[in-house]
């Protein structure tokens, strides 16, 4: 069992900034890639910005020179600094991680989602 638990959504204004973390706890062998994920309503779940175990960064095209990825492996968190807020990054952003969970001598792959967090931005 793997619990995903994010927090820093909240309001802001246009220009503002937020910092979302989200912490993975449970029984992880290890956790390949993190990655943040939004959906506004209406629309469909998208990739914000993702991050593997080296540091290799992936970011949506919206989103670059704004936000910025980064992860603590010891601590299997992921952070997700967001400047330069528009109201059209209003959305759930959801926290994803994928990788290797240890069940007694088995070992199997996970890919496991947060509940989200709202990140709401007002004009």
């Amino acid at each position: 069992q793997v619990q995903l638990v994010e927090s820093g959504g909240g309001l802001v204004q246009a220009g503002g900034s937020l910092r979302l973390s989200c912490a993975a706890s449970g029984s992880i062998f290890s956790i390949n890639a993190m990655g943040w994920y939004r959906q506004a309503p209406g629309k469909q779940r998208e990739l914000v910005a993702a991050i593997t175990s080296g540091g290799s960064t992936n970011y949506a095209d919206s989103v670059k020179g704004r936000f910025t990825i980064s992860r603590d492996n010891a601590k299997n968190t992921v952070y997700l600094q967001m400047n330069s807020l528009k109201p059209e990054d209003t959305a759930v952003y959801y926290c994803n991680a994928e990788g290797t969970v240890v069940a007694g001598p088995n070992y199997y792959g996970m890919d496991y989602w947060g509940k989200g967090t709202l990140v709401t931005v007002s004009s």
